[in-house]
């Protein structure tokens, strides 16, 4: 009996591999749009995609990350600068790329812009702090989505959302896993929206990566908690921020510095012709954070708690 269920689990994987490694035609006639280029996943994933030989349109949200990403790509690679988080430039991009693509549709297009400020227990922030990080991460990936989606659906190309193993699993405070919540949510209505039009929607759910939003996040919860309120300060202690911030420096410790396991699984989403619904990145996602977020309730509590200090003032 297990025999014969080794060799049924054998060729299952055998079939996904052969099917998984077969690329759609005419990759380099095919038009891919990524926002949030000037560094990380999105400016990585640029040149890799350039190198493919597709046609590039890089997102930056600077002119300095704009002009860097150019220097060191093809001239195929174009680039456009856009604050996801701003309608009137989510507008200016997509006329922009409207008229680059033309009649031929947009192939893929990358909903990689994101920030992850303001991660901290959640009392120590406002409504105004949330909404921030929101606004980048969720709205700004859905405004971009609706606006671009006519484009993606002449050419039955793709949609990759950028989403976070903090989407599956919430491990600290702030807006950041909120949005990624709302990133897997979205992802999943608009996949069953889009699947008669034959657009595929695929979720990255990257586990630990160094990234500007991993280095920048201790720095960020000590400006948070400058601003806390002094009866609120009480109540946590000094050596609860201590230990909030020794989270984010095991995170960083233990963080893969290799971008490539993220964005080799955006480009397979992108390129393949028979692509995931969702790709896990990084060991620690596979093997503990998304294992962990199908366990009951109570498990993830206990295990999650072992990460977090305990406040001054906990009974």
């Amino acid at each position: 009996m297990w025999l014969y269920l080794a060799v049924i689990l054998g060729l299952y994987f055998l079939r996904r591999w052969y099917r998984e490694r077969q690329t759609v035609e005419k990759l380099t006639e095919k038009y891919v749009f990524i926002t949030g280029c000037d560094s990380g996943f999105g400016n990585q994933l640029a040149k890799q995609l350039d190198a493919k030989g597709l046609k590039v349109l890089a997102a930056c949200f600077t002119q300095k990350g704009a002009k860097e990403l150019e220097r060191l790509t093809s001239d195929r690679l174009k680039t456009t600068i856009l604050d996801v988080s701003n309608t009137e430039s989510v507008v200016a991009a997509t006329e922009w790329v409207k008229g680059i693509v033309g009649s031929k549709g947009l192939w893929g297009l990358v909903n990689n812009a994101g920030t992850g400020t303001h991660v901290a227990p959640n009392e120590w922030l406002i409504k105004d702090d949330f909404a921030k990080v929101i606004n980048v991460n969720l709205l700004g990936l859905i405004d971009v989505t609706l606006h671009m989606l006519p484009l993606v659906r002449a050419s039955r190309g793709r949609i990759v959302n950028m989403s976070s193993i903090g989407g599956r699993l919430i491990m600290l405070g702030g807006g950041y896993c909120l949005s990624k919540f709302g990133v897997e949510a979205f992802s999943d209505c608009i996949r069953r929206e889009l699947q008669p039009f034959g657009v595929h929607v695929g979720i990255i759910e990257p586990g630990s990566f160094i990234t500007s939003i991993a280095v920048t996040s201790e720095e960020g919860l000590r400006s948070v908690w400058e601003k806390v309120p002094s009866d609120i300060k009480e109540c946590y202690g000094q050596q609860y921020l201590e230990g909030y911030c020794q989270i984010f420096k095991d995170i960083i410790k233990g963080s893969n510095r290799n971008l490539h396991p993220v964005t080799d699984c955006m480009e397979h989403a992108l390129i393949s012709r028979y692509p995931r619904t969702r790709y896990g990145a990084g060991w620690d996602a596979k093997l503990y954070h998304i294992p962990l977020s199908y366990m009951p309730t109570f498990v993830a509590d206990y295990m999650v708690a072992l990460t977090i200090p305990k406040p001054a003032q906990a009974v």
